[in-house]
């Protein structure tokens, strides 16, 4: 028993069961009605995206599976080709420069910021604590020894992880403790490239170990297998040896390793590249620059084919070329001002003309970046560095991109600097470097003892003047702090400005350079320089980490 419905989509045929037979064979009618509710069940979708009889989506049909069976598989491919798009071609490099330069620049900068309130602190007090606590940050920070190859400090190595998780999809960053002359700290940090990270002795993937990361029944980390040696190395003997590293420490709880990638799916076990969604655009519009770059040099060369009859080489008799060393018995022809030459019997002059540059080849470009920009959430001018709208445009354009750079940086900053940061403290208050009583005792002064905000380079700004004026009128009408402006717009320390702005003005005012400002100015009642209050009891209200 069938029922069909032709319609424009090629029509749509419903097959009844056996209790469709049975009504039929008994009420006629009745089975006609049934039928009929099963066609408009077939074609009453809500969604035309959804319909599998349209002619345009009917061959569409993806497979759905778990996070991790859609990217396992294809990861190799997808970081294999991703590093070779960053090494070759220059859009695919220079998106990855722009977002690693905007979030990272010259690296995230700690400012502690302790929880007063809790820890009981008047502001003098936790003044010092703060200062105490960033100078034992950058003896372990501001130097190499922070690495175990002793090769980058940590601003270097932000560079570097956030680099590996846009080109690889993942990294992962081990934290061993090792003891070296001259340095109080043992922690060190280790960077590992995801392509090592896989199932020990190459196991089958299964529900609590895929993708060499192994997990509990709740898909937390417990452990990670690395190999010894890169799969692909060149170098050396190839050891298939795999070394098992807990996530956590069983006695303490510390983390030993940190495994940063971008979750995009509920249960996804590792990260996909950044250019993921458009290498195939990519690769395509490099192939198509390169061809357009060979057909533009060839047609600068202006090259001439002889066309002989007997298919010889011709230009015979040759002519002596103004060339030096130019002579007939010369096999490569060359162009010459003013040459007279003959041609044998049967040959003739042809050229090759490509029509290069192709007018159309800049806008075709500029159209394909456009989408491209809008997959990796840099806008097109951001992008291709481009800015030759008005300011408003290229203005918006910079906001649009920094809404993202902040996005990532907070990322950053929350998943590797703050919990490197966690971990330093817990051995600067166990060596006693750092007084901070109850640190161990109860979670909630420890979370007081760590509170942070990691400051990050300016976006800078397209009119100082405008933005500057701006700023003054966020913190009159109390929208924002001095503190805050000052991170924003030169990612500078306000505090640290004070004392500084302090010490000039003083030695000014020793030379006399500051009284005669004041002099020259004061006839018109608005001295050059103003002295500083000596100290404010008011300060600004500290905001939260981001």
């Amino acid at each position: 028993m069938k029922a069909e419905i032709k319609t424009r989509d090629g029509g749509i045929t419903v097959q009844g069961n056996f209790v469709d037979q049975v009504v039929n064979y008994l009420d006629p009618a009745r089975g006609n009605k049934r039928m009929q509710a099963r066609l408009m069940a077939a074609i009453a979708g809500g969604y035309y995206g959804g319909s599998r009889v349209r002619r345009s989506l009917k061959a569409w049909n993806p497979f759905g599976t778990d996070p991790d069976g859609a990217i396992l598989f294809d990861l190799p491919a997808l970081r294999e080709r991703s590093r070779d798009l960053v090494r070759n071609a220059p859009l695919a490099g220079g998106a990855i420069n722009t977002v690693c330069t905007s979030v990272v620049g010259t690296g995230l900068k700690l400012r502690s910021r302790i929880d007063r309130e809790i820890l009981k602190m008047d502001e003098a007090a936790a003044d010092a604590w703060e200062r105490q606590t960033e100078r034992e940050w950058r003896l372990w920070a501001k130097t190499a020894e922070c690495d175990v190859a002793r090769t980058l400090d940590f601003a270097a190595i932000q560079d570097l992880v956030f680099r590996q998780v846009l080109e690889n999809g993942d990294v992962f960053i081990l934290m061993p403790s090792i003891l070296r002359t001259g340095q109080p700290y043992g922690m060190r940090l280790q960077v590992v490239e995801g392509d090592r990270i896989c199932n020990k002795d190459n196991a089958k993937d299964t529900r609590t170990l895929a993708g060499g990361v192994e997990r509990d029944e709740n898909g937390a980390p417990v452990a990670y297998h690395i190999m010894d040696q890169h799969p692909g190395a060149l170098i050396g003997p190839i050891r298939r040896s795999w070394t098992v590293v807990q996530a956590f420490g069983n006695r303490t709880g510390r983390r030993n390793v940190l495994h940063l990638y971008k979750v995009l799916r509920p249960g996804q076990t590792r990260g996909v590249p950044y250019l993921a969604p458009v290498i195939e655009s990519l690769k395509g519009l490099d192939r198509y620059t390169e061809a357009e770059i060979t057909a533009a040099v060839i047609s600068g060369m202006f090259t001439v084919f002889v066309k002989s009859a007997t298919g010889s080489v011709g230009l015979s008799p040759m002519a002596p070329t103004s060339e030096v060393g130019g002579a007939e018995a010369d096999e490569d022809f060359k162009l010459a001002s003013g040459a007279i030459l003959n041609l044998a019997q049967g040959e003739e002059i042809q050229t090759a003309n490509p029509g290069r540059p192709n007018a159309a080849f800049d806008p075709f470009v500029m159209s394909v970046l456009r989408q491209i920009g809008v997959a990796l959430e840099l806008p097109f001018e951001i992008l291709v560095k481009h800015f030759t709208a008005s300011y408003s445009a290229a203005r918006a354009a910079i906001l649009e991109a920094w809404r993202f750079f902040k996005a990532r940086r907070t990322w950053l900053a929350a998943n590797f600097c703050q919990a490197v940061y966690e971990n330093l403290m817990d051995e600067a208050v166990a060596l006693g470097r750092i007084k901070a009583p109850g640190y161990f005792g109860d979670p909630i002064i420890r979370k007081a003892y760590l509170g942070s905000k990691w400051i990050g380079d300016a976006p800078g700004q397209i009119d100082e003047l405008k933005e500057i004026n701006a700023s003054k009128l966020r913190i009159e009408e109390g929208i924002s702090t001095l503190d805050d402006e000052t991170a924003a717009i030169t990612g500078g320390d306000f505090e640290r400005n004070i004392v500084q702005i302090k010490k000039e003005r003083k030695l000014l005012k020793d030379a006399g350079l500051l009284q005669e400002k004041e002099n020259t100015e004061g006839k018109e009642g608005r001295p050059m320089i103003e002295e500083m209050p000596p100290e404010e009891e008011d300060q600004p209200e500290r905001g939260e980490a981001r």
